[in-house]
């Protein structure tokens, strides 16, 4: 069964180029695996790979390898640690902030495979904050019934893990490493038997000196795509400048199911800095409440209590909404976080980070309310893969923020993240070899006749404010519609003589990125988790538990399909006929 696009407002859906306009390649190279990405995702897979005898490994990144989101993770990891702690207790803490949206084998594996994982980044040099007994000092994060939660330098738990990752992919002179890359579009070979475009490499355009330098083309036998999320979509968010969707527009361009797209987490507690300020924003840490701290209005209610049983630690989709709430109510663009009663000796120990960037704004927060509202953080949804990062496009793979494993469900779990790259990107690297036997390589195909135009850099800021307004914490019918009619003027309007160019590539990646994300919250008539249809209040399970799936068609056209989540006693794979627990079959469809 599935469903066609709801009744409503109509609104035309946006056509999109299925390839970049790019210059031809001057360079050409070859590499077996080639790794998009940088953060703990990228550089675990591609760390493990080529532990796993995989041949050559080539890591792409868009910057320099310390320039992704990992770095500004701020509250830790999550893994069963602890002393009482078991992998059970961390999955059913996942499966309800998930609101029924989970995909139950992945959160098995995450849960059960994360312990040894955490233990074996310890291995590699990353080094964690230890209690006086030498042990893990752990903490407890929103949504979690259990102190689990993994840090490293109090509140620069990310930085500690790039920085080891880093080392390590500097101490294996074998993988390679490109810098300031740009992933244009990948290439395909001509169609297998069942009509689908095996990945050949991809395009890049590297932005350096030398011998590659400009547009260049990668001929490799997999790619794994692990460039993180989409934040520049929306006008405020914690990612950094390079999150714009490219590992999900290019994947889209090249015909895979993207797939739960409109479970967009908002972090309730991002410090607000004004009615003019865009980009990246300053996070203060969910960890900051887990030690103690609480939300406040203008009149210092604490309006958490009373919302849900952990109050100002629930699951982050309650606490966005409650905040967004209150804002409305009160006519304020912002509330408060109190953590004065911590004192400036405990800042200073735990939140050296935020404590400095606190004061770099203006605020003191042993002395003063700190002013927070919710910003776009993390996509639970993106390329729909199977338990082991495979995807419906045979040689391609993705982990992390931009993959949808189907641990994080409609909404992530509080520090999930990390722990999601370390775990699938450890299972791809498990089965690349034997993949990699039946994935020969094949010559790129010609070029398709597809739409051309890039979109406008000068219309990044108007897009970012229309998803901000209608696809943002609260969505409506209305809203959504005139998102997508938007976004049609904006895809209608790529010309022909903007400049293939980075800022022309990622304004037309992040168009196509939130055109997918609007179609799919436009199709979820329900709110569940992270999505939040104010015409549509409650969550549906009789109608709406199961998946979004969005593609692109020939035309460049956005298709979006509802799955329904299989009875409870049909197998868990992503395909019917293949066993999800066996990491030796081919690339299965997505279903």
């Amino acid at each position: 069964m599935t469903a066609s696009r709801p009744p409503g407002p109509a609104a035309p859906p946006p056509h999109l180029p299925r390839r970049l306009s790019a210059a031809a390649p001057g360079w050409t190279a070859r590499a077996d695996v080639v790794v998009v990405g940088s953060g703990i995702a990228g550089l675990t897979a591609a760390l493990r790979a080529h532990a796993a005898g995989v041949g050559s490994v080539l890591v792409v990144t868009k910057d320099v390898l310390s320039a992704g989101s990992t770095q500004w993770a701020q509250g830790g990891i999550a893994a069963a640690l602890g002393p009482g702690d078991t992998p059970h207790e961390h999955e059913v803490d996942t499966l309800v902030a998930g609101a029924g949206a989970c995909d139950p084998e992945a959160v098995r594996a995450l849960v059960t495979e994360g312990p040894a994982a955490v233990r074996e980044l310890i291995a590699l040099g990353a080094v964690f904050d230890q209690g006086t007994d030498g042990e893990l000092s752990l903490t407890r994060e929103g949504g979690h019934h259990r102190d689990r939660i993994a840090h490293a330098g109090g509140d620069a738990t990310g930085a500690e893990i790039q920085r080891a990752l880093v080392a390590a992919i500097e101490a294996a002179p074998e993988i390679e490493v490109v810098h300031h890359a740009h992933a244009v579009d990948l290439l395909l070979g001509e169609p297998d038997a069942e009509g689908r475009r095996p990945v050949a490499g991809l395009t890049l355009h590297v932005m350096g000196e030398g011998q590659r330098d400009g547009v260049g083309a990668v001929h490799a036998r997999a790619v794994v795509l692990a460039s993180g999320g989409l934040g520049q979509v929306f006008s405020q968010t914690t990612n950094p400048a390079v999150s714009t969707g490219d590992g999900l527009a290019l994947a889209l361009r090249a015909g895979a199911v993207v797939r739960d797209l409109e479970f967009v987490q908002f972090h309730p507690t991002v410090m607000y800095l004004g009615p003019d300020s865009r980009g990246q924003q300053p996070l203060i840490s969910e960890a900051v409440r887990g030690e103690g701290a609480f939300l406040v209005d203008d009149a210092g209610e604490r309006f958490m209590l009373g919302e849900h049983e952990l109050a100002d630690l629930a699951p982050r989709d309650v606490v966005a909404k409650a905040i967004t709430r209150r804002m409305h109510a009160t006519g304020r663009p912002h509330v408060w976080l109190d953590a004065r009663h911590l004192g400036r000796a405990f800042w200073e120990r735990r939140f050296p980070t935020i404590l400095a960037t606190c004061e770099r704004h203006g605020v003191d927060p042993a002395v003063d309310l700190v002013p927070v509202a919710p910003a776009c953080h993390y996509a639970s949804g993106g390329i729909a893969t199977d338990l082991w990062g495979r995807s419906s496009v045979p040689g391609l793979y993705a982990t992390g923020e931009v993959a949808c494993s189907g641990v994080h469900g409609a909404n992530r779990l509080a520090s999930n993240s990390l722990l999601e790259g370390l775990v699938f990107s450890r299972r791809i690297a498990e089965v690349l070899p034997g993949d990699l036997e039946g994935l020969p390589a094949v010559a790129p195909a010609g070029a398709r006749d597809v739409p051309a135009g890039l979109a406008d850099p000068d219309h990044r800021k108007d897009l970012q404010e229309t998803m901000t307004a209608q696809v943002g914490v609260l969505r409506t019918a209305d809203g959504l519609a005139a998102a997508t009619a938007h976004l049609a003027d904006l895809a209608a309007g790529g010309r022909d003589d903007v400049p293939a160019e980075l800022a022309a590539w990622e304004t037309t990646n992040l168009v196509t990125v939130a055109a997918a994300l609007t179609a799919a919250a436009t199709l979820r008539q329900e709110t569940r988790g992270s999505h939040w249809r104010d015409d549509h209040p409650t969550r549906d399970d009789e109608r709406w538990s199961g998946h979004v799936d969005v593609t692109l068609d020939d035309d460049g056209a956005v298709a979006v399909l509802f799955r329904p989540t299989p009875p409870s006693d049909a197998p868990a794979s992503l395909a019917p006929d293949v066993p999800a627990t066996s990491p030796s079959q081919p690339t299965p469809e997505i279903v």
